[in-house]
């Protein structure tokens, strides 16, 4: 990229499957379930822009149709032709992106718990609080707006602990300062992903329901006419128990194995 360097890791054998990371942006979040999945396919992970191994020369709101760019060149550099690809949260805005506009570049993607509130009907809530979580980094309380953060995601919430250390501090504050916005004012691109020949998966967590992040996949399957799928465990299931998670997405991905 002319603005920046992305770090990519690639490892297993079989079909390229890219896995596009959330939250912080480290694609080592998905260490251990690209290791469940590396018997079946050649895996690919990456940190996002600015984050970790990867750099980013750009200043303000990192939109995410530049992210959804960013997974495009990763899998240029790193997959032989069209790939499948798995998002989990601000991940799977991403993968939406890249579909509604390269759709002849994924052949199947699995979306899980996107936070398109847009999509919700009380959507104005959900945006309040990030508006708030965002003024709160930026004047100095990080701490606080990753706890609140975190509290709104199922199985997501820090330890009560008054003297926990934040880890990775220029990574949280680079998502709510230059991201968190973007990602929370995105709206899916109806219209292209229904025409997009790619197979698109809108799932939850089980133990996500009743969540902001458990809605948005279920009105998006609603709104494409497709079906919604429950895979185990909540938001955090692809870090937390890689090995049913990686069984239940191979499931979707190839039913037929």
């Amino acid at each position: 990229m002319e603005d920046g360097e992305l770090l990519v890791r690639r490892g297993g054998e079989g079909p390229a499957l890219l896995l596009i990371s959330g939250g912080t942006g480290s694609g080592d979040a998905y260490r251990a379930l690209a290791k469940q999945l590396y018997a079946d396919y050649t895996v690919i992970t990456y940190d996002r822009r600015g984050h970790f191994g990867s750099t980013d020369t750009t200043t303000g709101p990192v939109p995410v149709a530049l992210q959804a760019d960013d997974a495009l060149a990763v899998l240029d550099h790193a997959a032989d032709g069209p790939a499948q690809v798995f998002g989990s949260s601000a991940g799977a805005l991403i993968g939406l992106d890249l579909v509604a506009r390269y759709p002849d570049r994924v052949t199947t993607l699995v979306a899980h718990e996107p936070p398109a509130v847009h999509l919700m009907p009380d959507a104005g809530g959900w945006l309040e609080a990030a508006a708030e979580q965002v003024r709160l980094a930026r004047s100095g309380e990080l701490m606080t707006a990753v706890t609140r953060f975190a509290d709104a995601i199922a199985g997501a919430a820090l330890p009560d602990l008054p003297n926990l250390r934040l880890p990775h501090e220029a990574d949280w504050l680079r998502l709510f300062d230059r991201e968190l916005t973007e990602f929370f004012d995105y709206l899916p691109d109806l219209r292209a992903l229904r025409k997009a020949s790619t197979e698109i998966f809108p799932v939850a967590g089980e133990g996500s329901r009743g969540r902001y992040h458990y809605q948005p996949a279920k009105i998006l399957a609603l709104e494409l006419g497709l079906p919604f799928t429950e895979l185990p465990g909540a938001h955090l299931a692809p870090q937390r128990n890689p090995a049913k998670f990686a069984a239940a997405l191979k499931d979707l991905l190839n039913p037929e194995s």
